[in-house]
């Protein structure tokens, strides 16, 4: 491994939101142009040159259309091409998801990664218990964008990392089989209901990534990273209602299922958390972009497998002018350190 320096036992992981990459000459949205050639390689090339400064062992990405366009990223960035997963994109023929026509209707999810990859599945369904009514449409049972599980083994270390791209805050109009508007967007009261909606979908999801976190976790020591883009803030309810970290202060025992966030935890905090973001929404930086990491890394706990060293934001592009940016998010990178 690259970053397994002077025998230390150590990686980088990353995510990013690669704002709809996809093949050449392919239709993605009815509305949005298909890259010409040109286009693409300027893609490929602008994202190659921004994910080769984190320098990752495992990058897990968003808004990706077709397998071979990730693929081709991830050989730009040294890695292989089986190294790039992403089920619900790809463009083998013999896919059960896509028959070999990328995402549909949506983008999806992957991970890219250097390590052995020991278990592969996709959160479909929203669990049973975390399943609301959304209003005017009825019950919320299937994910959107279905996140992404990779269990692989970092130095004879299993670890679960999970990659999701929740529902945006972005008004959810009712439409028609052929997609027209059903509503009135500049009524400000359906507005209203239009955003209640995308909540309640966000919700659900946010819930449902919870059962299965806490699924993977509970009575186990193996270690788990949730990270994605989660179109909402850290200390937003929905972020929460995965991670549960403010259970900690009142429940010790919570440790063993809650997430925290590798920003606040790493070794190295205070120099960095006055200039993170990795969002611009409405002209004001947020950060929707995250990574957390279960009990394991945390250096205080008797259960430590190792600790977050430190956390980077790579955002310079995002003070580019919209039409000179690859993608409009930023970047997050943690460096882990496994126990010798």
């Amino acid at each position: 491994m690259s970053n397994n320096t002077e025998g230390h036992k150590q990686f980088y992981i990353a995510t990013a939101n690669l704002l709809n990459f996809a093949n050449p000459n392919r239709t993605y949205y009815e509305n949005a142009p298909a890259y010409n050639d040109k286009a693409y390689e300027h893609k490929l090339r602008g994202l190659t040159d921004l994910l080769a400064k984190a320098h990752a062992d495992i990058i897990a990405v968003q808004e990706v259309w077709d397998s071979d366009a990730l693929e081709a990223l991830a050989v730009s960035l040294g890695f292989k091409p089986e190294h790039a997963v992403i089920p619900l994109a790809s463009n083998d023929n013999a896919s059960i998801y896509t028959k070999g026509m990328g995402a549909q209707n949506t983008p999806a999810v992957g991970i890219i990664s250097r390590f052995e990859q020991l278990e592969t599945s996709l959160l479909e369904n929203i669990a049973p218990k975390a399943i609301i009514d959304v209003p005017d449409i009825g019950p919320y049972q299937r994910f959107n964008r279905p996140p992404l599980m990779l269990r692989v083994d970092a130095y004879g270390q299993p670890i679960t990392v999970i990659t999701a791209h929740l529902k945006s805050k972005r008004a959810f109009f009712l439409r028609d089989e052929n997609g027209d508007l059903l509503e009135d967007m500049d009524d400000p009261n359906i507005r209203v209901r239009a955003k209640l909606r995308s909540l309640c979908m966000r919700a659900a999801e946010a819930a449902s990534i919870r059962m299965s976190i806490i699924e993977r976790l509970q009575h186990t020591r193996e270690p788990l990273i949730l990270l994605g883009d989660m179109n909402d803030i850290t200390g937003s309810v929905t972020t929460q209602l995965m991670t549960e970290t403010g259970e900690v202060n009142y429940d010790k025992s919570m440790r063993d299922v809650a997430l925290f966030d590798a920003a606040r935890i790493q070794a190295r905090y205070g120099w960095m958390k006055d200039v993170a973001y990795t969002h611009i929404y409405q002209g004001m930086p947020e950060v929707i972009d995250q990574l957390f990491v279960s009990e394991e890394f945390l250096p205080d706990s008797k259960f430590s497998l190792g600790y977050v060293e430190r956390v980077d934001y790579f955002n310079d592009h995002l003070k580019w002018d919209y039409a000179d940016r690859v993608t409009d998010h930023g970047i997050i990178r943690a460096k882990i350190k496994l126990n010798d």
